[in-house]
């Protein structure tokens, strides 16, 4: 019995060792990730392979994705402005989670309202560029250790082009980018704040809500967005956030 005992131990001496190797490879090839990404401009994201794994699957006529980089000195600093307004307004000063949000979207469900998300720009850019959707436990623990890395390693501004390079703007439609030429025939950099307020506004669900016909529910939108912008005060508001916000 006592042989039996020890053998056991040792299988899980075993076990726990090569999970904890697993896990230490993980930290290791998700920090290296990150801190290369600061520099070097993703090609796709987690999002696009999946859109375009699943139209492959339901064979969709020749899949396409639109997507094209583009540097931050290239998109308008209204588009900066209006992501922000319309996600995430105290981006210039969390460092990855907005605490404030969470605790009034508790506040409101313990009232009876629905559980509502609370995600920040960094959090969204972890998720799309690493993860997939959903709110499972091992998701939004890998989401959460992401955003400390992004924060951590990446700057501001950095975290911003390339959540703007990533998201999704409409049906096959991801990073500004593409979604500036698609829906109004114009290079981001020349995007006007109705236009980046309207972009901003289907980025809660851009499969549905379109940018280039928009329902009564996006023009709402896009007026209230347009008027948080006036709120912060502009595109001053992103100094030292965004490279052309301090010479407006």
């Amino acid at each position: 019995m006592a042989k039996k005992r020890s053998s056991g131990r040792r299988r899980l001496a075993v076990v726990l060792k090569a999970l904890a190797a697993a896990l230490g490879l993980l930290v290791l090839l998700s920090v290296l990730s990150v801190g290369l990404l600061r520099w070097l401009d993703p090609p796709t994201s987690a999002f696009m392979l999946r859109h375009w794994i699943a139209a492959t699957w339901a064979d969709a006529p020749r899949p396409r994705l639109y997507h094209e980089w583009v540097d931050s000195d290239a998109i308008a600093p209204a588009m900066a402005l209006a992501a922000v307004a319309a996600e995430d307004q105290r981006f210039p000063e969390h460092v990855g989670f907005d605490l404030v949000q969470l605790k009034q979207a508790w506040a409101d469900y313990q009232a009876g309202g629905r559980l509502r998300g609370a995600s920040t720009i960094s959090q969204q850019t972890a998720k799309n560029l690493f993860l997939w959707p959903g709110r499972d436990p091992l998701r939004k623990a890998a989401e959460a250790w992401l955003t400390l890395l992004i924060e951590a390693l990446w700057p501001k501004e950095r975290i911003l082009t390339v959540y703007l390079n990533i998201a999704q703007f409409g049906p096959d439609t991801f990073g500004v980018g593409a979604a500036s030429w698609r829906f109004f025939d114009r290079p981001a950099v020349a995007l006007s704040d109705g236009q980046a307020a309207r972009l901003a506004a289907v980025l809660p669900n851009p499969e549905v809500y379109r940018a280039e016909a928009p329902s009564a529910y996006v023009q709402r939108r896009t007026r209230w967005i347009e008027r948080q912008m006036r709120q912060l005060g502009g595109v001053g508001y992103l100094e030292g956030v965004w490279p052309q916000a301090a010479a407006r």
